[in-house]
């Protein structure tokens, strides 16, 4: 045989060398319990990091979410609820642009920081119930569901479950194990921050009431001190926040049964299976490619021949069974109970519903004792989630002006709002030469102007039952306001009545903003502007 046929299978003998050496070392720092924890944060730092540059580059062309823009807005002051939903969104969106700048970019920031926070603490949930190699499997699988990367664009209350539902889920689990009066205290105060984010927690907080009820061990956890005590922290956890909801007569209750409520049985049916849809969609992406990383076996022919032998009938010594139960139980109760819920009270059933109910799954399956998980998986899932990442980083720009290319019009995604609220700042200045302290218009509007006038004007918006409280209508005749009534907005007549009895004497303007992007045209935006001055 000759050298240069010698090459070849030298070079390949070298590469599945250096490959398995990346495996084992990447098997042990994950199964290490100093360097695992290290492991996870750095993994998670860097997801947050080249995520948060990739919808930078994606969303250049667009504001952000209007969802976004309402979290700064209540940032702005801090209070014990914001009419929709309870404060602890607004309070962290409102501590995060302290510290960073009012920019697209930390907005995205602070979503994939929301989602890398949520990954670290899935870690722990996992360490509770899996080995420490299946448990950095699970984060690799978080890291894949697209709820974690370019779904998580809108830091809102649903993203933010993302972090405290896991928590809460975390704390339950060490509950269960402790059932201390202090182990008590912490899933206490986990319930009643998970509250704070959103309402709909209530499912998971159900959801964990009947697996304790539920499993084998019940007794015990019964007769202990934490669930009482759990309970009881609870409660006087959210005393401010009962009274503060007592106070505006349960605003964001009415609004829950105002806009979700629906009487036509058929939309009601198909919002259900398009939530059910949607979110199964969503979950088939990391299960697929985890079973492409355990499937992947360099120089085996047939992947379901790898397949098989990570399958065996015998208990797994990496499996906590008893925790186990407990995600098995948690996950199934969250994924079945909405839907059906929707169903029997006849719920407009919103998809974005999902995004905080399934972050056990990865966790759920990769439990399962009959599996087997070999060190090299780990290498395979993680490369699979790395080629991803740098192949959406290099795309995106890319993709960002193909979008606008192919859809310049679409008002919804493209809409010049950042535009005006530059221009209506100038206009402002230049004739009271004061700060801009209100504006009035529709969330739509009114939440990008807070948002992207450098003055941050609170938003008042006429005619909303359930109001933000961030401002009212004697402050913005005292202050002064800038009304805006988008002409392409079916509400308009009812904000054009509402200017003119409120804004009848002052200045009024029509402006038009449009958005360009490597030389494609946005749409054209028009506006009807309503100056009213500052109250003398």
């Amino acid at each position: 045989m000759s050298t240069a046929s010698l090459l070849p299978a030298a070079a390949r003998a070298n590469h599945g060398l250096t490959f398995r050496r990346l495996a084992a070392w990447l098997a042990a720092r994950a199964s290490d319990p100093k360097a695992g924890l290290w492991l996870v944060i750095g993994f998670a730092l860097a997801h947050a990091v080249l995520w948060t540059l990739i919808l930078v580059n994606l969303k250049v062309a667009q504001d952000v979410h209007m969802d976004v823009a309402e979290a700064f807005a209540w940032g702005q002051k801090f209070q014990l609820g914001y009419g929709k939903h309870p404060p602890l969104s607004g309070w962290v969106a409102g501590v995060w642009f302290r510290i960073f700048p009012v920019a697209d970019w930390a907005s995205y920031a602070l979503a994939m920081a929301t989602v890398g926070f949520g990954l670290v603490i899935c870690w722990l949930i996992a360490l509770r119930v899996v080995d420490r190699r299946r448990a950095f499997f699970v984060v690799v699988m978080l890291a894949l569901y697209p709820i974690f990367n370019f779904k998580g664009f809108k830091y809102n209350p649903d993203l933010l479950q993302l972090a405290t539902l896991p928590l809460l889920v975390l704390a339950y689990l060490h509950a269960f194990e402790k059932r201390s009066a202090r182990s008590g205290v912490w899933l206490g105060l986990a319930g009643a921050l998970a509250l704070m984010t959103k309402y709909w927690v209530l499912t998971m907080i159900g959801a964990i009431g009947l697996a304790a009820l539920i499993h084998p061990q019940r007794m015990q956890f019964l007769r202990s001190p934490a669930p009482w005590v759990a309970i009881a922290t609870l409660a006087i956890a959210m005393i401010p926040h009962l009274v503060w909801l007592k106070q505006v007569d349960f605003v964001p209750l009415t609004y829950a049964g105002d806009v979700y409520s629906l009487s036509d049985r058929a939309l009601n049916l198909k919002l259900v299976l398009g939530y059910i849809g949607h979110n199964s969609a969503l979950l088939a992406a990391p299960v697929a490619l985890a079973a492409l990383a355990l499937a992947w076996t360099p120089g085996m022919r047939w992947p379901s021949m790898r397949l098989t032998r990570d399958w065996s009938r015998g208990a797994s010594p990496g499996v906590n069974l008893s925790q186990a139960l407990n995600v098995w139980v948690i996950q199934i109760i969250v994924a079945i109970g909405p839907p059906l819920g929707a169903v029997i009270f006849t719920v407009y059933m919103k998809t974005d519903w999902g995004i905080s109910l399934f972050f056990l799954a990865p966790l759920a399956l990769v439990a399962i004792p009959w599996l087997r998980l070999p060190a090299v998986a780990l290498f395979h899932i993680a490369a699979i989630w790395l080629v991803i990442t740098l192949a959406a980083l290099f795309a995106s720009p890319y993709i960002a002006a193909s979008e606008m290319a192919v859809n310049p019009n679409g008002s919804s995604t493209y809409g010049p709002r950042s535009e005006l609220a530059r221009e209506l700042t100038e206009a402002w200045r230049s004739r009271f030469h004061s700060r801009w302290a209100v504006v009035a218009g529709t969330t739509e509007i009114g939440e990008p102007m807070t948002f992207y006038s450098p003055d941050h004007p609170a938003p008042f918006t006429p005619g909303e039952l359930w109001s933000s409280g961030l401002t009212s209508l004697e402050a913005a005749r005292r202050f002064g306001f800038i009304g805006i009534c988008d002409t392409a907005d079916w509400r308009l007549v009812e904000c054009e009545k509402w200017m003119a009895e409120n804004a009848g004497d002052g200045e009024r303007l029509v402006m038009t903003t449009q958005r360009f992007f490597h030389g494609h045209r946005g749409p054209v935006a028009n506006w009807k502007i309503y100056i009213a001055p500052p109250a003398k």
